[in-house]
């Protein structure tokens, strides 16, 4: 069937970790995919007092996402607003940072190493030379130079990645969102959706792409993508008259901080594989009702993944690639706003924060 197996692959990639403030767990799944596009990155020390997980959901091929992985979260440490305890516009940049770095003859050859496209032994020989040197530091300035040879004008990839982040310092969560994967927290059961799906219909996503030059056709933007925005996809960023974030498509994202209160129980980051079968209410209904008899957090993923992978490939729900982060918040935190204040607050972000509905 073309994009399809003809049997689902249901070997899982998981993996469970803690620090003194968290646990978390994840998987992640083929399912009925041709390939695997999706990819996650979780640091739960980024420093002594800040965690970072995020998942990204590729699409045209899997070398955005596994770029975003392996870098998003160094990029945010490296930005002068995060030593300034502005950890928003560190995030916000990082996002945009991804897009530049994956241009020109350096872009192309990390792409070309993480896209396998390279022979075993040229694509060990350039992993060695392009990719971080181990004992790299958190404080170093971003180093990534502009290198001259055959792809200097390489103007990026037309493939591209979701990006959902979720950074947790101390008694903040910061959310940044491009795309449709989610963020979902569990507030005394209560699922809130702390992230927006980016969606070409939405009225801001459409008046910025018809304003660049673009037109929604069948829901997608220029009768192609299904989202308005993302990292890579550079042919829709080809207007040199404007900024990033007024392209057809952008990698801007929506940034949502929430103080953490003494009823937040987890939070749970998913590509759209997971929301195509579950509301965010389901998924947290879900997630509680095992955590009643399981404890570790991976296995949680792996029945929901279970749950929602489908029977046959028919009806199109459930045939997706699937990656799930559950974090675990391991003791109260002090008391913060409601979650209504900060959705009065965040309206300028456009983050719903009314509970999620039950249906799917």
């Amino acid at each position: 069937m073309g994009i399809y197996l003809s049997t689902p692959k249901t070997e899982k990639f998981s993996e469970d970790g803690e620090n003194s403030r968290l646990r978390f767990g994840l998987s992640s799944m083929q399912g009925w995919r041709s390939t695997m596009e999706d990819a996650h990155s979780v640091v739960p020390d980024l420093d002594a007092s800040t965690s970072f997980f995020g998942v990204y959901d590729g699409h045209g091929g899997k070398v955005v996402a596994k770029f975003c992985a392996k870098y998003l979260h160094q990029q945010v440490l490296r930005h002068e607003a995060y030593l300034a305890r502005d950890i928003g516009t560190s995030v916000q940049k990082a996002f945009f940072r991804m897009d530049e770095m994956m241009r020109g003859q350096r872009g192309w050859r990390e792409l070309a190493v993480l896209g396998d496209k390279m022979d075993k032994f040229t694509g060990m020989l350039e992993g060695l030379i392009w990719s971080p040197r181990s004992g790299d530091k958190k404080d170093q300035v971003d180093d990534w130079s502009f290198e001259e040879g055959p792809h200097s004008d390489f103007s990026g990839p037309t493939s591209g990645c979701t990006a959902c982040v979720a950074i947790i310092r101390d008694n903040q969560l910061i959310i940044a969102n491009a795309g449709d994967s989610r963020c979902v927290i569990s507030r005394n059961g209560q699922a809130y959706n702390l992230s927006r799906d980016h969606k070409p219909d939405l009225e801001v996503e459409r008046e910025r792409i018809l304003k660049a030059g673009g037109f929604i056709h069948a829901g997608r933007v220029n009768g192609s993508l299904n989202l308005a925005r993302a990292i890579g996809d550079m042919e829709f960023k080809q207007n040199k008259f404007l900024p990033a974030d007024k392209q057809i498509v952008t990698a801007s994202p929506d940034i949502n901080v929430v103080e953490l209160c003494g009823d937040d129980e987890f939070v749970v980051l998913a590509c759209d594989g997971i929301w195509d079968c579950m509301s965010s209410q389901q998924l947290v209904d879900f997630i509680r009702e095992e955590l009643k008899s399981e404890n570790k957090l991976s296995v949680v993923c792996e029945r929901v993944l279970d749950r929602c992978l489908a029977p046959s490939t028919a009806g199109g729900e459930g045939c997706d690639n699937m990656t799930m982060i559950i974090v675990q918040f391991k003791k109260p935190t002090q008391l913060g706003t409601s979650i209504d204040e900060q959705s009065s607050a965040s309206e300028d972000v456009h983050v719903e924060s009314k509970p999620a509905d039950s249906g799917s």
